[in-house]
C-alpha cells in the first residue's frame, strides 16, 4: 500500500473510532444513568442522535437500555472494517467474518473506554486533592459516574482501606483477563487490529 492509501487508512481509522466512540460513550453512560444535563453528555448526544434516532424507530430499548446505540456501534465498526480492508488492498470479506469481528472490535473498544476511564479519574483524583479545587470539571464528573457502577461492587467487597480505594486494581487485572481471553479466543494478530477499530 502507499503512503496516500496509508494515510488515508489512518485518517479513517482516526474518525472511525472518535464517532465510534461518541456512540458507545452514549450508549454506556445510559447505561450508568449519568446525567443527561452535563454538557459533555449533550455533546455526545448530539454527535450521535441523527444515526441514533434512525435506528431506534425500528430497534426498541429495554428497561432503559438503549440497543439502537449499541446496534449502530456495530454497524459502524462493520462499515469501517470493511473500508480500511478496502484502503488496505484487500476484498470485502463474508459477513461472518464482518459480524464476528464487528462484536469482538465493539467489546474491545468498551473494555478500553473503561480502562482509560477510570486511569483519568485516578489522575484528575490526585490533580484535584493537591490542588485544592474541590469543584469538578464536567468531565470528571462523568467520568466518575461512567465508571461507579463497575467499581462500586468491588468497594462493597473491600472498602477503602486508610483513604486508599483499592478496586481500580481489580478491575484493571480483570480487564487485562478479559482482554487476553478475546486475544487467545478470537487469535487477533496485527493485520486484524490494522482493521478493526478499538483494538
Amino acid at each position: 500500500m502507499g503512503v496516500l492509501g496509508s494515510s488515508a487508512a489512518l485518517i479513517v481509522n482516526a474518525l472511525g473510532g472518535l464517532y465510534l466512540l461518541a456512540v458507545l460513550l452514549r450508549f454506556l453512560l445510559q447505561l450508568a444513568r449519568a446525567d443527561f444535563y452535563n454538557p459533555v453528555s449533550q455533546a455526545v448526544v448530539r454527535i450521535t442522535d441523527p444515526a441514533v434516532r434512525l435506528f431506534r424507530s425500528f430497534i426498541p430499548g429495554y428497561r432503559g437500555i438503549d440497543f439502537s446505540s449499541l446496534v449502530l456501534a456495530m454497524v459502524v465498526e462493520a462499515i469501517f472494517i470493511c473500508i480500511l480492508i478496502l484502503l488496505y488492498g484487500g476484498s470485502i470479506p463474508s459477513v461472518g467474518f464482518i459480524i464476528t469481528w464487528s462484536f469482538v472490535g465493539v467489546i474491545y473498544f468498551i473494555i478500553n473506554i473503561y480502562y482509560y476511564a477510570i486511569i483519568a479519574s485516578i489522575i484528575m483524583s490526585f490533580v484535584m486533592l493537591f490542588s485544592g479545587n474541590m469543584n469538578p470539571h464536567p468531565l470528571l464528573r462523568l467520568v466518575w459516574q461512567l465508571t461507579e457502577p463497575v467499581m462500586a461492587p468491588i468497594r462493597k467487597i473491600l472498602p477503602p482501606m486508610g483513604g486508599l480505594d483499592f478496586s481500580p486494581i481489580f478491575i484493571f487485572i480483570a480487564i487485562g483477563l478479559i482482554q487476553n481471553l478475546l486475544v487467545r479466543t478470537f487469535g487477533i494478530s496485527e493485520q486484524l487490529a490494522a482493521v478493526v477499530i478499538g483494538i
